[in-house]
């Protein structure tokens, strides 16, 4: 059943339910479980982070580096799915506290790239603890995170394939 199938059919039960069950009810919407989870999962990575010196957002942008580096700004933007006005101060704090540099993309001089520097990728390691941490605080299982991982996939490429800004939309 696809997602759509599924709230026509909620909608469709929707008169007079004997059970009295709402399909408006707020605790059976995808979307504030969604909100709620993030807000509160990133609020658990905080105290794991911040030893590290980084933010929830900065620690994303620092695992994107430490997969690719070094990056034009705009393919980290895409890969981050953030937009350069969001990236560009969080660039600029990890640059301040010494992590990252950015300069002229020595492949094309238009576009600014950013690197990780040499505490930037030494700080790598000290992160290698923070996923068992983050699942101990969650009190999750490797095999129950995978498969939440899997599900929250198939959202994203579901919603980012509705999505009016979505190529070869109208």
């Amino acid at each position: 059943m696809y997602a759509n199938d599924w709230y026509a059919n909620c909608m469709a039960d929707a008169v007079d339910r004997p059970d009295g069950s709402d399909p408006l009810a707020l605790d059976r919407q995808v979307c504030f479980a969604l909100v709620v989870a993030a807000r509160n999962v990133v609020a658990l990575y905080r105290p794991v982070l911040e030893p590290l010196g980084l933010t929830h957002p900065q620690y994303l942008v620092m695992l994107a580096l430490w997969e690719r580096a070094p990056l034009s700004v705009k393919a980290l933007s895409g890969l981050l799915q953030l937009d350069p006005g969001t990236l560009s101060p969080l660039l600029k704090r990890l640059e301040s506290a010494g992590l990252v540099r950015r300069g002229r993309d020595p492949q094309d001089e238009r576009f600014l790239a950013v690197d990780l520097t040499e505490p930037g990728r030494t700080l790598r390691d000290e992160a290698l603890r923070i996923p068992a941490a983050v699942a101990e605080r969650l009190g999750m299982s490797t095999e129950e995170l995978a498969g939440l991982h899997t599900a929250l996939t198939r959202v994203i490429a579901a919603a980012t394939d509705l999505s009016p800004a979505s190529p070869g939309r109208n």
